[in-house]
């Protein structure tokens, strides 16, 4: 696995749809994920530290696990299968740990909320067609190969 961090969150000027943007600290691989708008939301949201005056679900989610005494460990894109990522939250409740499947995007969410790590599983680095290296690509030539991806390029990347 691989600890990556959001790095960034923008529109696919080809699709219009949020784009996020996972990089390694290491290495600099840049792993991006399209998500919907909602989701987007939710992660902006979360980074931009925005408070609501009434909770989100994230929120939610994060105030019932704090209700219930369960720690978010970490989240992990665990696969990428059909143009589909996956991922799966790691938690701990009275001693036991607890995964739960989830889509990418809520688990990004809701790890921004309760301040835990973000990893991928080298696999998934591996088959997607999109991750790059910034040991390869300069910030300039990452945005550029962002804002040039077409939708042959694309496939169908859903949460």
């Amino acid at each position: 696995m691989v600890k990556m961090e959001i790095k960034g969150l923008l529109m696919d000027p080809v699709s219009n749809m949020p784009v996020v943007i996972l990089r390694d600290a290491g290495d600099g691989i840049f792993l991006p994920i399209w998500v919907g708008i909602f989701e987007a939301n939710a992660i902006a949201i979360a980074m931009e530290r925005i408070s609501t005056p009434r909770p989100m679900t994230h929120d939610l989610i994060r105030n019932v696990l704090a209700g219930l005494d369960a720690q978010v460990h970490k989240v992990v894109v665990t696969e990428l299968k059909e143009d589909t990522f996956y991922a799966v939250i790691w938690m701990e409740s009275e001693g036991r740990i607890i995964s739960v499947d989830s889509r990418p995007s809520d688990a990004l969410a809701l790890a921004l909320r309760v301040d835990c790590p973000i990893f991928v599983e080298d696999e998934v680095l591996k088959t997607s067609k999109k991750a790059a290296s910034s040991a390869e690509t300069s910030s300039e030539e990452m945005r550029k190969f962002l804002e040039n991806l077409g939708d042959e390029d694309l496939g169908r990347w859903k949460m």
